[in-house]
């Protein structure tokens, strides 16, 4: 006879197997037309892939439900926007302790101009897109947000001057 742990492990073993969704070269077709168009109709998906709308349908319903396809986002135009200044900051910590990490993280989701930070493994702690209207407001982030920061040591700022490649939502 099987044990209680036996059987609990059994049942969360089962569930997991029946949320996970096979990525096959059908879905995998699926994300990538929906990475290039989120508002694509499902008549169009399905056909692009092969597929009857239906059962095009069920697999993206499929792909929603078991955390696949995450959401959907509007992709938005910086200089139709006011920003006209994007960089890339590295941001190097003088604590490696879990108070500093998540009072910086904390600092910046409070600040507007950050728009992605990663942490991240190597010689600093974290990466982030800043996106601000230009060269001056930027100056006043990094002197009145980050250099105003508890723990951080290190600030290396790398200006984009061109995006070739793009495919980020």
């Amino acid at each position: 006879m099987e044990s209680a742990n036996e059987i609990a492990f059994l049942c969360a073993f089962m569930k997991i197997s029946q949320l996970m969704t096979k990525i096959d070269k059908i879905n995998e077709h699926i994300l990538r037309e929906l990475s290039l168009d989120g508002r694509i109709s499902n008549l169009e998906l399905a056909e692009r892939v092969g597929l009857s709308p239906s059962a095009c349908l069920r697999r993206v319903q499929e792909l929603e439900r078991s955390g696949v396809i995450a959401g959907y986002r509007a992709v938005l135009n910086p200089a139709a926007m006011g920003v006209g200044f994007i960089a890339y900051i590295g941001v190097g910590l003088g604590e490696h302790t879990k108070t500093a990490q998540e009072s910086f993280e904390h600092a910046l989701q409070r600040a507007p101009e950050v728009v992605e930070c990663h942490n991240i493994t190597g010689t600093i702690e974290y990466l982030l897109r800043v996106e601000c209207a230009d060269l001056p407001s930027y100056k006043t982030f990094h002197t009145e947000v980050l250099g105003t920061l508890p723990h951080v040591t290190s600030i290396t700022s790398y200006v984009v001057m061109g995006s070739p490649k793009n495919l980020r939502a």
